[in-house]
């Protein structure tokens, strides 16, 4: 059920000649307006380039006279005169120009959408092709069609990500992601320029759902992992920008695995005025669970339902809507695990055996609409306005049973691998009551005035809303050997067996907290864009500022008022060399004002007056653009740095992050970002990544530690390929190797006694598929006629079924009192089975 409130209010005017007037204004309008109608016809259509991308900023000019050009979904709507011959022409600056003549007949309306082709031109000596606004910008595009082939464990545009610098996605079930040295919360997405959310209580990747992101509807994706500009919003690492396409023609697109499926449909109307596109997706994780090391019946049953619908009232005004919903349960009852850890010399092993139950869910409902005016071929205007609301909940009783012990290494024996000698033995009782309800509510207005052919002024000013309910109740009790164990900071005193302990038994972990508050935000940018020459070189820059004020209210607690202003720009230059080369810089102040994560404290308890976090940010780069082969190689390279104050401390389990919600820690981080992508194999694109980082903070002037996102090295790769004579015959590789991150420490443990790190990540992902419908060929057969597109493989998950981590449970030694660090495996290796349809 799509929750929508609408707030109607009946204005009266008393002044009735005033109606009078505004009547006589509108059917004289109508009247005009039919009058020029029964004159003219239109030409209405979509642009796209050869790899059917919309093209943005198309001059279309008839030989009537009249004008226009195509906006950011290259749309473009021109009326020209009926019953006379008139030629329309269609010019950009890095595509050929096409011509098309029309005899059209009074009112008639009809769709032409041409296709131009890439047209490398020289202008003062310096090369323009497509894809400079993303190079002079640091904004790294995707393919939407290696995101449709790349699917993986967990398919998605995430699951690309991972295999570029500086982003680290150390759980192949999560869709979350951390970006030089970042958190999962520092990430801002959007999708057709609408800010879109994620659950509150996700505590492990199990549990998660699909990505908001909806692959079949991706027209475009767009990445910056820093020094971005201050048109996105305040967020301290990345911005992952998508846009959703405005159909041209009927289709539908289906894809079946044993991991689920999807099944998206598209189409237009007759007059081109509405479009729509549509998909629902059902995820069911069942065949990578049943494979963990814990043993038991799940049932993880993710499913949700998306669309995108545009109507064209006319060709200065367009209505877009957006609509999600989502629903994701996730069942648990386990029954036993087996770890082996340690050394070859001292192997240890963990033996669980587990009573209860988990039963998670996340109810998700989203809408928005997206109303674009177009004042004049200048100038154009958009209001936004969205809901967003959320019901979590997560409810778990889990008694385990453990025993820590050696494990017997005699080969040979029928014993082999089993615990011979217990070093620990004790039980643990986890329970959760986790409730939360949040509603966010946004208006904005956006706008941007096109100075001339070469600058641009972009501005926004945005109202934010959010209502949020949470319940946190959560305990955890631990007996070792018999004796309950209290917190370290318990203070009565425990003196047994010379003294009997007469004080309350208490719980080694206990938080309650019943929190509603009220956040409410503006936030305002303006920026203004140029790019002109310098000498015989091509220059681009951007200066833009933003500001953020926001306010928290609890029940019993007024908050106050704070305010951010984060100035930012940009700046390239594209010298006059033989070698196509640019140079860029970009940097500012970047601020993170609290989300509610961030203000909620590790006992659960909100705390109003936390302050943004603060960064500023240079990144450095450049791109080298050359051949080999006669092929196309793109090499970029980026170094970067940051500066943190008013940092708020947090720990990292699995993917759940609890804030200390104090801003008492500084912090660094820099690294190196390289990544080389061109058509290895020809017709294919394929890249290899490098990165290096480093991130450490300084709590409460204690001395520099390892942040918990420290990823020091990564490498990734995304290979294509396909069998020479056999070119139907297709393959992809997803290698990532990632150094391991610090392991985290255990409950009411000082994070600067435990910086031991996981070990390293290392994943491979293999795909296969065989093409038996291509919609660039002819068939014969009447079966494959009925398919634009149709292709049958299978998948390798972890083909080297490597033993990767995400946390350590800690076990306490019941005689040494030591506690050791147990890893927690992610998925080993799984085969897939692919079907994927285009009608």
């Amino acid at each position: 059920m799509l929750e929508i409130v609408l707030h109607l209010k009946l204005y009266s005017l008393e002044n009735k000649t005033f109606l009078k007037r505004i009547d006589l204004i509108i059917i004289f309008s109508l009247l005009l307006g039919s009058l020029s109608f029964s004159q003219s016809a239109i030409v209405r259509g979509v642009i796209l380039d050869e790899a059917n991308n919309p093209i943005n900023g198309v001059n279309i000019k008839a030989s009537s006279g009249t004008g226009t050009a195509t906006n950011l979904n290259g749309f473009y709507e021109i009326s020209i005169p009926s019953n006379v011959e008139v030629s329309l022409e269609f010019t950009h600056i890095s595509h050929q120009k096409v011509e098309q003549k029309f005899l059209l007949k009074n009112g008639q309306e009809i769709e032409f959408n041409p296709v131009l082709k890439t047209d490398i031109v020289q202008i003062a000596a310096v090369v323009i092709n497509s894809n400079t606004r993303q190079s002079v910008e640091g904004v790294t595009t995707i393919s939407p069609e290696v995101i449709r082939t790349i699917k993986g464990a967990q398919p998605g545009v995430e699951n690309i990500l991972k295999t570029l610098p500086g982003v680290n996605i150390s759980n192949e079930l999560s869709t979350q992601y951390s970006v030089r040295g970042g958190n999962f919360d520092e990430n801002l997405v959007y999708v057709n320029e609408i800010e879109v959310y994620r659950p509150f209580l996700i505590r492990s990747g199990n549990q998660e759902g699909l990505s908001f992101v909806n692959t079949d509807l991706v027209q475009n994706v767009d990445f910056s992992a820093g020094g971005f500009q201050a048109k996105y919003g305040d967020k301290l690492s990345s911005v992952l920008d998508i846009n959703y396409r405005n159909p041209v023609a009927f289709g539908v697109r289906t894809d079946l695995s044993l991991l689920g499926g999807s099944v998206a449909a598209e189409s237009v109307s007759k007059n081109g005025k509405f479009s729509g596109i549509a998909g629902v997706r059902y995820r069911d994780n069942s065949l990578i669970l049943n494979n963990l090391e814990t043993e038991g019946n799940v049932e993880p049953v993710f499913a949700d339902a998306q669309t995108y619908l545009t109507y064209r009232f006319s060709s200065k005004f367009h209505l877009n809507f957006l609509g999600n919903i989502s629903l994701n349960k996730y069942n648990f009852q386990p029954e036993n695990r087996q770890t082996n850890f340690g050394t070859l010399d001292e192997p240890i092993a963990l033996l669980v055996f587990y009573d209860g139950q988990e039963k998670d869910q996340y109810q998700t409902y989203f809408g928005a609409f997206k109303a674009n005016y177009f004042l004049n071929e200048d100038l154009t205007l958009k209001f936004i306005g969205s809901a967003y609301h959320t019901i979590e909940q997560e409810y778990f009783d889990i008694f385990a049973q453990y025993r820590l012990g050696e494990v017997n290494t005699n080969i040979g024996d029928e014993d082999l691998g089993e615990v011979e000698f217990s070093e620990g033995i004790g039980t643990q009782l986890t329970h959760a009551r986790n409730d939360l309800d949040a509603f966010i509510v946004n208006a904005e207005h956006r706008g941007d005035y096109k100075i001339d052919e070469e600058s641009t002024i972009e501005w926004s000013v945005k109202y934010t809303h959010e209502d949020i309910r949470d319940r946190l109740v959560e305990y955890e009790i631990i007996d070792s050997a018999g004796f309950s164990i209290r917190p370290p900071n318990f203070s009565e005193p425990n003196l047994q067996p010379y003294e009997p302990y007469s004080g309350p038994l208490t719980s080694f972990e206990n938080i309650r907290a019943l929190n509603r508050i009220h956040i409410n935000r503006i936030q305002t940018f303006a920026q203004y864009s140029k790019r002109t020459a310098w000498g015989a070189n091509e220059v681009f820059y951007n200066i833009g500022v933003r500001s953020h004020s926001w306010s928290v209210n609890d029940e019993a607690i007024k908050g106050t008022t704070q305010t951010v202003v984060s100035p930012r720009a940009q700046f390239a230059i594209k010298p006059d060399w033989d070698k196509d080369m640019l140079f860029r810089i970009a940097g500012g102040l970047y601020y993170q004002p609290p989300f509610y994560r961030e203000l909620r404290d590790s006992s659960g308890v909100v705390q109003p007056k936390v302050k943004a976090q603060k960064s500023f940010h240079v990144v450095l780069g450049n791109e080298y653009s050359f051949e080999i082969w006669d092929r196309p190689f793109k090499l970029v390279t980026e170094a970067y740095y940051k500066g943190l104050s008013d940092v708020n401390p947090y720990t990292l389990e699995n993917v759940r992050i609890r804030y200390r919600a104090k801003n008492n820690a500084k912090a660094y981080a820099y690294g190196l970002d390289l990544r080389l992508n061109g058509e290895f194999v020809p017709g294919t694109e394929s890249w290899f990544s490098f990165g290096y980082l480093k991130t450490e903070e300084n709590i409460e002037n204690r001395g520099y530690i390892a942040r918990p996102t420290d990823q020091r090295l990564k490498f990734g790769a995304l290979f294509q390929d396909y069998v020479p004579n056999i070119p139907d015959l297709k393959m992809y590789l997803n290698l990532v190797y990632n150094t391991g991150v610090p392991g985290g420490s255990p409950s009411y443990a000082d994070p600067y006694n435990f910086q031991i790190r996981l070990r390293d990540y290392r994943r491979a992902d293999l795909g296969i598929s065989y093409v038996l419908v291509d919609s660039e060929k002819s068939y014969r057969s009447n079966w494959k006629r009925k398919f634009k597109n149709l292709s049958i493989g299978f998948e390798i998950y972890n083909m080297f079924n490597n033993q990767n981590t995400i946390t350590n449970t800690w076990v306490r030694d019941v005689y040494t009192k030591r506690q050791f660090a147990i890893p927690n495996f992610l998925t080993p290796r799984v085969f897939n089975v692919r079907l994927s349809a285009r009608f």
